[in-house]
């Protein structure tokens, strides 16, 4: 079958299997030597504008550097392979070899999507992701969403310290079997999502800062340094191009864009949604963004983006699940089911009002929008991971009152999304884990627990030295969760209730979201909330949820489509929602409901 290759402005291209085509832009070096291991230097032809380029007698495989100052050879920092680690040379790759056996796949639309997030390290590499393909297909899941993947330093990382983003990490497996891996994805109706990183760089390995200054903004500063400069047509081209690359030369089907509320140049977001949209318009392609700023404007239908990851929704869930109050918590923990009737409804808490813990106004009105414009989720990468201890919800909730939450999650109209191990309630914590240099590991490690200091938990040093060490390698094996736990009690019956709740979406809830929009939610208990939405085949849902321990008053007459407790249901038309429960109902549209 047909291979693929994504044209890019910077990097190695092969022209023929014995010719390639290497550029670079290094503004700050006014000569750059091409060296290719077993070949004589080769000096690159300055282009003007920080640009220099050469063709050079060599094919796939071959291993180079850029040769940027006397005392400086870099890989290429838009690799597709390294030979090693982030500081080795690069290689040569021939993105046709590998032969699809379902190049014809166009992808699935928006609203089928049921999202699992998941380090691919965690679950054996590449190859260990594909394996457990199946498996998640039966679970109900129809996308995979993986971490990053671009080259990072060491052997363990959460992908967020990635310095050559076109390159997956070889401790990972190999360009081939991540092809591998999203082709079979596909020969099972699987959707296969990438999370990328364009807001900054990792601490190590990171060398376009010695020889392309302008690529940052000394001006703007990150939590991870200087911004990247998106005013530089070079800039835009390297990250518009490495979103095309995953989309067409590796065949992914939706990114999701990592913390892109640290990027200034807003507008380049929809110039980039736009440009894939231009360029790949006949497969189902799916843009999701992670973003403190809450800006609906990206989102469809006025924008080019599906959705946004809800950290709101998520934000108000936990405390009511887990009773915490502190950090960014403080902004959500008070009238907790008021707040969630405003996300069920509305999307966005946060619509441009004040953040207590932020110091500033956040958010744009989000009222107008589908539900299907907010991904939703219990737990991520990011909530159980920031955690000092990566605790998961199942070591901090009620089984009852998680289970209800389950149910809200997989029946709501938002595009709900697992993360790894949550569908049986996984014991294994996710914590924070890196594999630095021997001089950068004591610096993340101390800055790790620094960050916990002002937690009431962690204010005694003592407290915080059993914080695990992120560069020990049994923080990560700590990290690995064990599917061999669903055949044991209780977590059989947690992964149960996934299944029933995921195959009733699939069912009764899939087929009617297009044009499905929120009639309202109110909150009817401390800890409860009830919420309708017109489907767009006019059905009316019902979704009546109670996160706590007190029965609350609820009065939803209708027909059962799922109750989390047996007789749940029967109790609505006696007007009382049971405590730790919730029921979903399913009917057609009614004169008298508000429509």
């Amino acid at each position: 079958m047909t291979g693929f290759a994504q044209e890019t402005r910077w990097g190695a291209t092969l022209l023929a299997p014995d010719r390639t085509h290497f550029r670079l832009w290094a503004p700050d070096a006014p000569r750059v030597m091409l060296e290719v291991e077993r070949h004589a230097p080769q000096e690159m032809n300055a282009l003007g504008d920080g640009w220099h380029e050469v063709v050079a007698p060599v094919g796939a495989g071959a291993c180079y550097r850029f040769r940027v100052s006397p005392d400086l050879a870099v890989p290429d920092p838009a690799s597709r392979l390294q030979a090693g680690d982030v500081h080795d040379p690069s290689v040569v790759v021939d993105p046709r070899a590998f032969r699809w056996q379902h190049a014809d796949w166009k992808g699935r639309p928006w609203h089928e999507v049921v999202l699992y997030e998941l380090h691919a390290g965690a679950m054996g590499g590449f190859a260990g992701v594909q394996a457990a393909l199946p498996r998640l297909k039966e679970l109900g899941v129809t996308a995979i969403e993986l971490m990053p993947i671009g080259d990072f330093p060491g052997r363990r990382n959460w992908g967020y310290d990635g310095v050559l983003p076109y390159a997956p990490d070889t401790a990972l497996g190999t360009p081939e079997a991540l092809k591998a891996l999203v082709d079979a994805a596909h020969g099972l109706g699987l959707m296969v999502f990438l999370d990328v990183v364009y807001n900054h760089f990792g601490p190590d390995g990171a060398y376009l800062h010695a020889y392309a200054k302008r690529f940052f903004d000394e001006g703007i500063h990150t939590p991870w340094g200087a911004a990247i400069d998106f005013r530089q047509p070079a800039v835009r081209d390297y990250f518009e191009e490495n979103a095309l690359f995953w989309l067409n030369e590796y065949r992914f089907d939706g990114l999701r864009f990592d913390a892109v509320h640290a990027i200034a140049e807003t507008d380049w977001l929809d110039v980039m949604a736009a440009r894939i949209r231009r360029e790949i318009p006949d497969r189902h392609i799916h843009l999701v963004l992670e973003n403190e700023r809450n800006g609906a404007r990206h989102l469809k239908p006025a924008g080019d983006f599906d959705a946004q990851w809800n950290d709101d929704g998520h934000n108000i869930l936990h405390p009511l699940l887990a009773g915490e109050r502190e950090g960014y918590y403080e902004d959500f923990s008070e009238n907790g089911a008021e707040k969630l009737a405003k996300v069920l409804s509305e999307g966005f808490l946060f619509q441009g009002q004040e953040s207590g813990h932020l110091g500033h106004a956040r958010g744009e009105p989000s009222a107008h929008l589908p539900p299907t414009a907010f991904v939703l989720f219990l737990q991520n990468h990011d909530q159980v991971g920031n955690r000092a201890f990566g605790e998961r919800l199942t070591a901090l909730a009620d089984p009852a009152s998680l289970a209800a939450a389950a149910a809200l999650l997989l029946l709501s109209p938002q595009i709900p999304m697992l993360f790894m191990g949550e569908e049986w309630g996984a014991t294994a914590p996710f914590l924070f884990f890196t594999d630095h240099n021997e001089e950068l590991a004591p610096l993340v490690t101390a800055g790790r627990r620094k960050e916990f200091a002002k937690f009431a938990a962690f204010q005694d040093p003592a407290k915080r030295e059993r914080i695990p060490d992120p560069n020990a390698e049994g923080t990560f094996r700590a990290s690995v969760p064990d599917p061999a736990e669903a055949t044991r009690p209780p977590h059989g019956a947690v992964l149960a209730l996934h299944r029933r709740l995921l195959a009733l979406r699939r069912e009764h809830i899939i087929p009617r979201l297009p044009g499905a929009k929120a009639l309202g939610a109110q909150a009817i208990g401390e800890k409860a909330v009830l919420a309708r939405w017109r489907l767009g085949d006019g059905s009316l849902l019902t979704i009546a949820t109670n996160l706590g321990g007190e029965a609350a008053p609820c009065h939803a007459p209708g027909s059962p489509l799922f109750e989390s407790m047996a007789g749940a249901a029967g109790t609505l038309g006696t007007g009382t929602l049971p405590p730790r429960c919730t029921v979903a109902l399913m009917d057609p549209p009614r004169q008298d409901d508000g429509a």
